[in-house]
């Protein structure tokens, strides 16, 4: 089967700058670029009104896809552009479409430098539900946004990425995280910073006076498990520069704040086949509404 970048468009400045980035992973990755659009059938009653019936609702479904396709090859000629329309219920389509990419792409508002994203429920749905990778790109986003200032401080996107920022719990380390983290440091030739976040046990918490020995045993306890971790692809990818860094406290937190400094975020989502909650861990949860840079969701057994 083809695989491609697809992305999610809805005509929205959230779903151009999606597509955006989306072009500029599929020149990275040498795939091509599957714009999808999603439309759902309006009410009978209303596809009888020729201001909002079905003609009207086929002209904008046709319109946003063309126009975007069009728009992209202007911008990025080296990349293949694929366009399809889909009908039914977005957030449960786009998942079902990630399953036959590499990766998905959408758009979620941001609320400033600090304030993160804006999350729909059709994002929402479509993280939970997906089996492959779903990237989340603020809007605005610049291409400059991911790449280190030039000498004058100024952003270009002709400068070195920053860095990629993986959030990694080392009692659970899966390869398919680790695989996706290592391979996009690669490609955009930066480095992958890791951060784990560990919190002393309970009774050291609260049973047990503050002791420096034990909080540094502690300490280097996470700190030799997160290298050991890490060993063998270090050896695996010989290029990547690896930094590596265990802190103690909340992962989210720590993750989110390497993020001001990231060309992009990685983190897990462990798969779940039960149809209740949110299937979403809540550090994953965290850093998808307060990350600065677009996160890669990776989903694992």
């Amino acid at each position: 089967m083809l695989r491609t970048i697809t992305v999610g468009i809805d005509g929205s400045r959230e779903s151009r700058a999606a597509a955006e980035w989306a072009a500029r992973e599929a020149q990275l990755r040498d795939l091509p670029l599957k714009i999808v659009h999603v439309w759902q059938p309006v009410p009978e009653p209303m596809a009888q009104d020729p201001l909002l019936g079905a003609e009207t609702q086929q002209h904008w479904t046709e319109r946003i896809p063309r126009e975007a396709a069009a728009g992209i090859g202007r911008r990025h000629p080296g990349v293949e552009v694929i366009r399809e329309q889909l009908c039914g219920h977005p957030g449960d389509v786009l998942a079902e479409a990630a399953n036959s990419a590499e990766l998905l792409v959408l758009g979620s508002r941001g609320q400033g430098a600090i304030g993160g994203f804006m999350i729909g429920s059709t994002g929402l749905s479509a993280v939970a539900h997906a089996e492959r990778p779903v990237v989340l790109v603020r809007a605005p986003s610049r291409a400059a946004d991911e790449h280190e200032p030039d000498t004058s401080g100024i952003p270009s996107a002709a400068t070195p990425f920053r860095p990629v920022v993986l959030g990694l719990d080392v009692e659970h380390p899966d390869e398919t995280l680790l695989a996706f983290a290592f391979d996009a440091a690669e490609r955009r030739a930066t480095s992958l910073r890791v951060v784990h976040g560990w919190n002393p046990p309970p009774y050291y918490a609260y049973g047990t006076p503050a002791s420096p020995v034990l909080y540094e045993a502690l300490a280097l306890r996470e700190a030799e498990a997160l290298a050991e971790v890490l060993r063998p692809w270090r050896k695996r990818y010989p290029d990547v520069e690896v930094v590596e860094k265990s802190c103690c406290g909340s992962a989210a937190v720590h993750v989110v704040e390497a993020s001001r400094e990231a060309s992009l975020v990685v983190v897990g989502r462990r798969i779940r086949r039960s149809p209740f909650g949110a299937h979403i861990g809540h550090v994953t949860h965290a850093v998808l509404h307060h990350s600065t840079a677009p996160v890669a969701i990776v989903p694992h057994a």
